[in-house]
């Protein structure tokens, strides 16, 4: 069965454009003009996976993307922005998205983030995790303060995480983190001490390596250590310079 995606741009040139590479590609494509069609689309039957555009008119990209997360909708969400400054694409992490393009793109790039984006989600399903509970839900039997040390959490600089239920932990904070803060920080405690460099990160969370210019990863690693970082504590995720990041304390 081709993959389902819901696509929402309010510029009538770049929707169509996307919905025909995107056709040609072999996803079944289902384009909108605005955010509030996108969420009726959205209710009507749960696409594989979204590609929003932040600006559009009523109802934009980021409050879309807020209504599905609150609704628990974890379907994987492709943002498409035209801003490009690291406090917007923020915003758009912080909404909930996976992920997001800068304008004007490539389309090879929009198609290799979604391929990377899908590839994941099928992971997660294949693992049995995709029905994990979120962060803050009480799960008898889990939790830092209940959970044995059965090898089920991974555990390194005071951080605890469970990967089965996606849940993670910085002493007895829990951590609300995103599919891919999530994978990034899984991928760092996993080697923690190591110093992985960009394409390798790259390579393991998106499925791709957008290249020495992309600022991707960056914003993702400085999100994650305002998740991570307490006042008088160590920053968790040190930066190597020209070559990657190592998670270590101290």
């Amino acid at each position: 069965m081709p993959r389902t995606v819901l696509l929402a741009e309010d510029d009538r040139a770049i929707r169509h454009a996307l919905e025909r590479a995107l056709t040609l590609e072999g996803y079944r494509v289902t384009a909108v003009a605005d955010g509030v069609e996108a969420l009726a689309q959205a209710h009507r039957g749960r696409p594989d996976v979204l590609v929003l555009d932040v600006m559009m008119p009523g109802i934009d990209g980021l409050q879309v993307c807020r209504v599905l997360r609150a609704e628990g909708d974890s379907t994987p969400i492709l943002m498409l922005t035209a801003l490009v400054e690291t406090a917007d694409r923020i915003a758009g992490l912080d909404a909930g998205a996976d992920d997001y393009v800068v304008k004007p793109f490539d389309v090879e790039e929009v198609f290799a983030r979604l391929r990377a984006l899908l590839r994941r989600t099928d992971r997660t399903e294949t693992d049995g995790t995709g029905d994990a509970p979120a962060a803050g839900e009480d799960v008898p039997g889990q939790g830092p303060e209940r959970g044995e040390p059965d090898g089920r959490y991974l555990e390194a600089a005071g951080l605890r995480m469970d990967p089965g239920a996606r849940r993670a932990w910085r002493g007895e904070r829990e951590l609300e983190l995103t599919r891919t803060e999530f994978e990034l920080l899984e991928l760092l405690v996993r080697n923690a001490g190591i110093v992985l460099d960009h394409s390798t990160i790259y390579d393991r969370i998106w499925g791709y390596d957008f290249g020495p210019g992309s600022k991707n990863l960056a914003v993702y690693v400085g999100y994650l250590r305002r998740k991570l970082d307490q006042p008088d504590a160590p920053q968790l995720i040190q930066t190597v310079r020209g070559v990657g990041y190592v998670l270590r304390e101290g």
